[in-house]
Order: structure tokens, then C-alpha cells, then sequence
């Protein structure tokens, strides 16, 4: 038996679909809709305009912020519009479309050839933001940013997050297959690059093929571990692998590098080896596109920019009109309003249900089952926090009941027999709290 944790739940993955399909490239699309903003923090500014041409690779957006990561075309060809366009996450954006020239043709110097071995760890964090990386496993926080802690906080373990545990998702699972020694480089160069010499893969227990090429790509490599975890939901969470694999519990409002970890995502380490190896920004990624209203469920390489609907019909359109469309998993995804909305760097997958994956009845009021007591991974009382965020006393749930521990896994609305959206309530008391909080 693997790793685990207190608390959880076992979710039907549905993994099924697609975790056997091998990785295919879609073709690039006619037009690209590259939002400004593809990252935590602030936007980026466009250094392109209208009429410009551009080449695969380029530089289109800069960073004008410390908290941010630039954006560069992932095709060539003509710049025709920046405009505010649909974002999948934040409503509506700023971005930039090109028009593809059908050359698909890199930028002058790439792609070069680099030893990572040779080059020193300044440089590595320089070029990590130079090309654009973020977290990909969803929460996009800018790669450079945590790769450089502060003094105070030294680190001494590196995490790669190979649980994948969101229901439908394998994208990291065939990455995991088909990738091993570029994760594995990316592996090490991250850990050059925080002085590390320590590193684990935690992967779930549901994934024995990806636990077995990694390590056969770790065995000799100094520093290296495989750990097999548990197939339970959120085995993924940052705060969870932490403490399930170094046994260590992150503090109340803290973070993992205040317990000297930093953890990275399967994507992330691939886009790492990408871009200090061969010189490539991020400008394309591995997205699953499943649910029980798309046809032929698979995973896709796909251009950032990318549309949903260009991703759904080249995943043979519709078998029926979808309830609910999903940029994630079905427990931390994301609903959409349009397939307008372009894949970014942050796209793990594109979900697709049915009718009857999403009707679950009406929301009704709280029973005190506790249910979500048990299944909550950080201990909280999931119930209180929604009530008191139902009246409104949002200070109360910061500060009596931990509300900024809680990680919006989901768990507790799976168990709720009451049908209550908890992590709604829970992302409005935080989103009111940053207010009053912005106010003062």
C-alpha cells in the first residue's frame, strides 16, 4: 500500500477514457488567440501591434511586474487583432491574434543546443523567465518566482507532482510514459537550480506503468526516489504530497518553502528541460480532452491559443450538447460559458459532460452530517466555513475556522448529501476577505 493521508475521498476516475491513448499532435490552427494574461499576477503588456509578423517562439507580451511571466507566439504568421477577448479564467482578457502563416516558423536562434550541465544556476532561473514557464498543473504560478526563495527559507527537497489525481485527466500519465528522461532532466536541472540534492516523484499507486519507467529512468542518478502514493483524491495537493512523502506538515498559512520544499508539476519540469536544452518558451502544451459528450476522448499536444472548439472537433465534435463544459477536472476545474475560450499554459484538460454526469439535484441547507469533517484533507470544517460564508461573516472564517488553509480540493461537496457548493462559499469568503483586506 502506498503513501497517504488523513482524510479524502475515492472519486470514480474515469481515467479510463483516455489513459491508454498515446499523446497526438494536433495540427497547427488557422488562428491563434494568445491572452496577455496566462499566469498569477499581473498581465502582460503587448510589444507586438496590428500588422506586425511574428515567428513561433517570439516575444509578444513582456512582463511589466514582478509577479508575472511573458507570452510569446506559438505560431508564425500575422498579427490581425489585440482585442479583449474570452478567457477561461478570467472572463475576458486582453490578447493577441495571429494569423497563421502556414510556415510554422521558429524565431532567428532557435532551437539552439545547450549542455544544462555547463550552464550556472543564475543563468537557468534567468532563462526559466525569459521563456515563460509557469506551474502547469493549473495554478500557473510564475516557475522563475518559486525557483528563487529567499535566503531565509533554504531549501533542501525537490517534489515532482506525478499523482495527477483530478477524475478524467491524464495528460501527466502519458507524459510521465512517453517523456521519462526529458522530466528526468528537468528534474535535475531544477534541482541545480535551488541547490538540491534530494528529489522525489510521488505518483499514485492507479499508474504502476509510469511508477516503473521512472524509475528505470532514475535508477543511477544520485538523489533520485520514486515514492508510490495512494490512489486517493487530492493525493496531489502540494500541502498533502508534502507531508505524505517527507512527513512533514506545512504551518497555517504557510508555504512549502517555509518547510524548505519546493514542489513542481510533471508539465513544468518537461517545459524546464524544453527551454534550458533547446532554448523553447511555452508556447504549447499536452491538454486531455474527454467527458461523455465528446467523441473520440484523447490527449492532444496543442498550440496555446489554441480554441476549445478547435480542440473538441479535433477530438470528433459533440456526441450529444454538452451540460457543462470544464477547463480542469471535475473537482477543481473550472466551468466555461463559450468554446470560444483558448487553451493557455494552464489547461490540463478540457472536460465535456453530459447530462447525466451533472445532474446532482438542488443545494439545500446544511445537515450537520459532518461527512465533510472527515473528508477534508487539511482538517477544516468544510460545513462552517460555507455557512458562515452563507451569512456573510467572513472575517469569522478567516480567523476562527482557517479559511486560507482550505486548498478547494472539492472533497466536501463530493460527500455532501446536502448538495451544498462548499467551495463556492469557501472562494467567496476569500475573495471578500482580499477585499476588506485591499480596503484597509
Amino acid at each position: 500500500m502506498g503513501k497517504s493521508f488523513r482524510g479524502g475521498i475515492h472519486p470514480d476516475d474515469r481515467k479510463r477514457y483516455t489513459a491508454s491513448k498515446p499523446i497526438e499532435v494536433a495540427p497547427v490552427p488557422d488562428k491563434v488567440i494568445i491572452p496577455v494574461r496566462q499566469h498569477i499576477g499581473a498581465p502582460c503588456s503587448p510589444i507586438v501591434k496590428v500588422g506586425d509578423l511574428v515567428k513561433k517562439g517570439q516575444s509578444i507580451a513582456e512582463a511589466q511586474a514582478f509577479v508575472s511571466s511573458p507570452i510569446h507566439a506559438s505560431t508564425s504568421g500575422k498579427v490581425i487583432e489585440i482585442a479583449e477577448y474570452p478567457h477561461p479564467v478570467f472572463g475576458a482578457c486582453t490578447a493577441v491574434v495571429i494569423e497563421s502563416d502556414g510556415q510554422d516558423e521558429w524565431v532567428a536562434g532557435l532551437p539552439m543546443q545547450r549542455d544544462w550541465k555547463t550552464i550556472e544556476a543564475k543563468e537557468i532561473k534567468e532563462i526559466i523567465r525569459q521563456t515563460g514557464i509557469v506551474g502547469m498543473g493549473g495554478a500557473t504560478f510564475p516557475t522563475h518566482i518559486k525557483m528563487a526563495p529567499p535566503a531565509e527559507k533554504p531549501i533542501h527537497t525537490f517534489i515532482l507532482n506525478g499523482a495527477e489525481c483530478e477524475p478524467f485527466l491524464t495528460a501527466d500519465h502519458r507524459v510521465m510514459l512517453e517523456q521519462s528522461d526529458k522530466i528526468v532532466t528537468g528534474m535535475q536541472i531544477a534541482m541545480k537550480v535551488l541547490g538540491v540534492s534530494k528529489g522525489y516523484i510521488g505518483i499514485e499507486e492507479n499508474k504502476p506503468d509510469a511508477i516503473a519507467i521512472l524509475a528505470k529512468a532514475c535508477n543511477g542518478i544520485s538523489g533520485l526516489e520514486v515514492v508510490s502514493l495512494q490512489t486517493k483524491y487530492p493525493q496531489g495537493a502540494e500541502k498533502t504530497l508534502i507531508s505524505v512523502i517527507c512527513g512533514t506538515d506545512v504551518p497555517s498559512g504557510g508555504l512549502p518553502m517555509d518547510v524548505g520544499v519546493v514542489v513542481q508539476n510533471v508539465g513544468t519540469v518537461v517545459a524546464i528541460a524544453n527551454a534550458v536544452e533547446k532554448g523553447f518558451p511555452l508556447i504549447e502544451r499536452v491538454t486531455t480532452v474527454t467527458g461523455g459528450a465528446v467523441a473520440e476522448p484523447k490527449n492532444v499536444l496543442f498550440r496555446i491559443g489554441t480554441t476549445f472548439a478547435a480542440a473538441v472537433e479535433f477530438c470528433g465534435g459533440f456526441t450529444a450538447q454538452p451540460a457543462k463544459v470544464i477547463m480542469g477536472g471535475p473537482m477543481m476545474g473550472m466551468a466555461q460559458r463559450t468554446l470560444d475560450v483558448p487553451i493557455i499554459k494552464g489547461t490540463s484538460g478540457i472536460l465535456i459532460l453530459s447530462e447525466a454526469d451533472v445532474n446532482i439535484g438542488p443545494e439545500r441547507p446544511c445537515i450537520r452530517c459532518g461527512r465533510c469533517v472527515e473528508a477534508c484533507p487539511m482538517g477544516l470544517v468544510p460545513s462552517m466555513l460555507s455557512v458562515l460564508a452563507e451569512r456573510g461573516a467572513y472575517a469569522v472564517a478567516k480567523e476562527e475556522y482557517d479559511l486560507l488553509d482550505c486548498v478547494e480540493c472539492g472533497s466536501c461537496v463530493y460527500v455532501c448529501p446536502a448538495k451544498r457548493n462548499i467551495v463556492h462559499y469557501v472562494k467567496l469568503a476569500k475573495a471578500q476577505n482580499a477585499a476588506m483586506a485591499a480596503k484597509k
